[in-house]
């Protein structure tokens, strides 16, 4: 992505982008930020009419899915972007991403509500990430990747198997 044609797009002089961002990966960590924050919206959206913690963890899953298919530039730019060498990710936006956590917690704790704080964020991050590979390798359309409706069924397959597996085994 060049400032150029950033500018060239959005109508606007090159200094007006400067003026309003630093640099580029500024611009891309906003445009980040609304994403996230649509994301996290339609994660909440999916499983507030939900009761029963592993319907709420299966409308995570596919309105993740569902997200990304809809959304595939804002995803990749989400998803993608590095910072250059030496600059961290400010904090600001670490605490917008664990927000998308904090989504796979509150039903994760429904389902062990003995696991301590630090135990519940590694597991609801290890199910996050699972899923968020599923999604992301089919997107991308990698060599395992699926079509959409494949995607969908086999994720709700796989949520639906780790929780038969993790009621199963209480100490997991």
């Amino acid at each position: 992505m060049r400032a150029r044609d950033v500018t060239k797009d959005a109508g606007c002089a090159l200094g007006s982008l400067y003026n309003a961002y630093e640099d580029l990966d500024l611009l891309i960590l906003a445009v980040n930020s609304r994403t996230l924050a649509r994301l996290h919206m339609s994660l909440q959206d999916a499983s507030a009419s939900k009761e029963a913690p592993e319907e709420k963890l299966l409308a995570l899953a596919l309105a993740y899915l569902e997200f990304g298919t809809e959304n595939p530039n804002l995803w990749a730019a989400l998803f993608d972007h590095r910072m250059p060498p030496g600059v961290p990710v400010p904090e600001w936006h670490l605490e917008e991403h664990a927000g998308l956590i904090a989504e796979v917690m509150h039903p994760l704790s429904q389902l062990s509500p003995g696991l301590d704080d630090a135990t519940l964020g590694l597991r609801a991050r290890t199910v996050f990430s699972a899923v968020h590979g599923i999604v992301k390798l089919s997107l991308e359309g990698r060599f395992v990747a699926l079509d959409t409706d494949a995607v969908r069924t086999e994720l709700s397959g796989f949520v639906q198997q780790f929780l038969r597996g993790y009621q199963a085994d209480k100490q997991y």
